[in-house]
């Protein structure tokens, strides 16, 4: 056992360029016709988000939110980019994400690529049964 301390022992935080790291691993883990639905979403990190987002939201914490979808999505605006509109976005945030994986069982990987499904899934208003089934897709390697 003193090995597996020893691992953990010299270890830090995963860094804000681990978890873009993390991200693009995720992304390259899709389904390939939803990465290629999610071309035009951006994937940012953060530690956590902006007063800004968690005054509009109503949260009393930044670790209470994991990750965000900015932007117009498709299911409000369909295909049509409107003039002056801001490119859409998903934040992950690092400090809520570490925060729920010390208290969860699932794998940091697992938990960034669940909470970029679900932001991404937002941009086409998809079902949380669409984003689950995707999931399992993303876990199967398909």
């Amino acid at each position: 056992m003193a090995v597996r301390v020893n691992e953990w022992a010299e270890r830090l935080a995963p860094s804000l360029e681990d978890f873009e790291q993390l991200a693009l691993a995720a992304l390259e883990g899709l389904p390939a016709e939803f990465r290629e639905l999610a071309a035009d979403v951006t994937c940012r990190v953060a530690d956590f988000p902006d007063e800004e987002v968690l005054e509009e939201m109503g949260l009393e914490s930044p670790f209470d939110l994991m990750g965000l979808f900015e932007g117009v999505g498709r299911a409000q605006d369909g295909d049509m980019p409107q003039t002056g509109q801001m490119p859409n976005r998903v934040w992950l945030y690092r400090r809520p994400i570490l925060d729920y994986w010390a208290e969860n069982e699932d794998t940091l990987g697992e938990i960034v690529t669940h909470v970029l499904i679900h932001e991404i899934g937002h941009h086409f208003g998809f079902s949380d049964e669409d984003m689950e089934a995707i999931e399992d897709a993303a876990e199967r390697g398909e």
